[in-house]
């Protein structure tokens, strides 16, 4: 087949006049075939977008909603207080289990499910009940099932 016949093919083009040489004729024929690869291009990336990076944040912030002012320095019996914050970004509904661990000591534990992008802010409150210097308060994060931490946090306590 040579390009004349190619070109014959495509009489759409030929009777819509676009132009009088072989050369325009083909330059059309690249042109309707680049917008239509370029259409169908752009509906695949609409209808299947490309995910990104699967993240859960968890943090802790102080008792007033700011990364601030955390009960490091409490006295015997004092309560302290910190609101523990956890974001799924996983693109999933994600199961997580949170544990608090006090000086090797486990002091709460719950199940938490998210939806994907869901934000949940545990308002919490541990009581000191020792006396000791640079005492550990851990939060422990586990998704679903795992056996190691998924992500973990500390504070340092001194109790008085």
């Amino acid at each position: 087949m040579n390009f004349n016949n190619f070109i014959k093919k495509f009489d759409f083009i030929i009777k819509f006049n676009l132009g009088k040489s072989v050369l325009d004729k083909g330059l059309y024929i690249v042109l309707i075939a680049s917008i239509i690869s370029s259409s169908a291009t752009l509906v695949y990336v609409m209808v299947k977008p490309r995910t990104g990076e699967r993240f859960t944040e968890f943090y802790l912030l102080g008792p007033n909603g700011t990364a601030s002012d955390y009960p490091n320095d409490l006295k015997v019996g004092e309560e302290g207080k910190v609101i523990i914050s956890i974001v799924n970004h996983e693109y999933e509904n994600v199961t997580y289990h949170l544990e608090v661990i006090f000086n090797g000591s486990l002091i709460h534990a719950e199940q938490i499910y998210l939806i994907e992008n869901e934000k949940l802010e545990i308002s919490f409150t541990f009581k000191a009940t020792k006396k000791g210097e640079n005492q550990k308060l851990e939060f422990l994060l586990y998704k679903d099932q795992q056996r190691e931490a998924y992500r973990s946090l500390h504070l340092w306590v001194s109790i008085t």
